[in-house]
């Protein structure tokens, strides 16, 4: 217990007080600055061989081309396809916010990066284990109410694990553009992404040509479809493995009070009040994606028009993914010129060009222009989306800002490929491809309109 006849504290002592704080404060901050400068070098190698092999392997599977054309084949349905990708986005929305707020107030979140990372890619080993063990025959199975059902094992163990790769993708999203922002300085990001995804697209391009061609068309080991999922689990394995080798995590000068999760989403409507600007680009966000509607039927579209051999979807694969990958130098060098608005203006007006095309011409040097256009435009699209979301607001609120996007992006991502897949099941593919096309035009409307480049105004903060 203290002195009963201690003075009581003065003014002058309680400013002093919070000078002390701030001059603390103001220590830890620069050593921060220090610490992210002096392994600058080592972290960027590290973001770059992680994106560079991860982005190689998660190309491969979330491309319009493999995925789609292999839950076509084993179902034979649209709305199956459709299924299969809103269950991949449904995976996405809870789990950001409920990650967001299980490391919001850690010093080091890589523990968490690699366990998200890790399940993640084990959710791609089991479509590839799924296509190469689970035959692909009809079952009949009695209901306890009664009844008789058909069901395809097959089917239901990938939709599973397209649930099981949402979840978990949706939560590394959170850990892995936090870490980013830790260990690189906000005007080299731009640079990092564009190199990273340039030379990961690079490979990926190649080595969709090799699957479309030597994996798939000719039954590589049994089962093509099999090999090409299971070869780019490897390959974001090893880009996992290298981010744990070589990043160096600093601790951040502060961080949030751990709070109950049900108080944080309490929360979310005044972190989205606070910056009007903010609050509409989650909305451009969430028109993009709902654009997104027509994205799995792009290529079976274009199996009305052509024959789709493995070598014709490996040379789609390889327009979509090698326009991705000259796109990103563009962008990222783009973006750290002018800011991401910018990159985000340009990327949706090309979405638009390169949907007109595919529905208006239907010949093959057309149509691989056209999967061009969609690769470098959604590519834009990523890059500015998820690098213009740590530019908003303060750092203590990054973790739960960046999972309120990711969470609002997935709600609409969710319900547009199922929604496509039965309307194109019903009322063509045009139909799909329009509703997309209003979507990016509202969505570049707002942007254009409502929504200021954060850079600018930290500059002049």
């Amino acid at each position: 217990m203290g002195r009963l006849d201690a003075e009581p504290e003065t003014p002058d002592a309680a400013i002093e007080a919070v000078a002390d704080n701030d001059a603390g404060l103001a220590e830890r901050e620069a050593a921060y600055e220090k610490f992210v400068w002096d392994n600058l070098r080592r972290n960027y190698i590290g973001n770059y061989l992680h994106g560079m092999l991860g982005m190689t392997g998660f190309r491969l599977v979330n491309a319009p081309t493999f995925l789609p054309s292999y839950l076509h084949m084993i179902s034979g349905s649209n709305t199956i396809v459709g299924l299969g990708l809103a269950l991949q986005q449904l995976g996405g929305i809870i789990s950001p916010i409920f990650t967001g707020a299980q490391i919001e107030h850690r010093t080091k979140v890589m523990p968490a990066a690699m366990w998200m990372g890790g399940l993640g890619r084990l959710a791609i080993l089991g479509i590839g284990l799924s296509a190469w063990f689970i035959p692909n025959d009809k079952h009949q199975v009695t209901l306890p109410w009664g009844g008789v059902v058909e069901v395809q094992p097959l089917v239901w163990s990938v939709l599973f694990f397209m649930l099981m790769f949402g979840i978990f993708m949706g939560a590394q999203r959170v850990v892995f553009s936090l870490l980013m922002s830790k260990v690189i300085p906000l005007s080299r990001r731009g640079r990092l992404q564009a190199w990273r995804n340039t030379t990961g697209g690079a490979i990926a391009a190649v080595l969709a040509l090799v699957a479309g061609k030597y994996f798939i068309d000719a039954e590589l080991f049994g089962n093509g479809y099999a090999v090409t999922f299971v070869f780019a689990c490897a390959l974001t394995t090893l880009g996992l493995w290298a981010l744990q080798v070589l990043l160096k995590e600093p601790e951040p000068p502060t961080t949030r009070t751990q709070g109950r999760f049900r108080d944080r989403l309490r929360e979310f409507p005044s972190l989205i009040r606070q910056d009007r600007s903010y609050a509409f680009f989650l909305v451009v966000q969430m028109l993009a994606t709902s654009a997104r509607i027509a994205t799995p039927f792009y290529i079976l579209y274009v199996g009305q028009s052509i024959h789709l051999t493995g070598a014709m979807l490996g040379l789609l694969s390889l327009g979509f993914l090698g326009a991705d990958t000259a796109s990103n130098l563009v962008w990222g060098y783009l973006g750290d010129k002018t800011g991401f608005r910018l990159v985000l203006l340009v990327s949706m007006a090309a979405w638009i060009a390169a949907t007109i095309l595919l529905m208006s011409i239907h010949t093959t040097p057309a149509i691989f222009i056209a999967f061009a256009g969609l690769g470098a435009s959604q590519a834009g699209y990523n890059m500015a989306a998820q690098t213009m979301i740590l530019e908003f607001g303060s750092r203590d609120d990054l973790p739960m800002r960046i999972a309120v996007s990711a969470t609002a992006e997935s709600t609409t991502a969710t319900a547009g490929p199922l929604i496509g897949g039965i309307t194109s099941q019903l009322f063509g593919y045009n139909v799909v491809f329009g509703a997309s096309l209003g979507f990016l035009a509202a969505a570049l409307l707002m942007l254009l309109f409502a929504v200021r480049e954060p850079r600018s105004r930290v500059a002049s903060a």
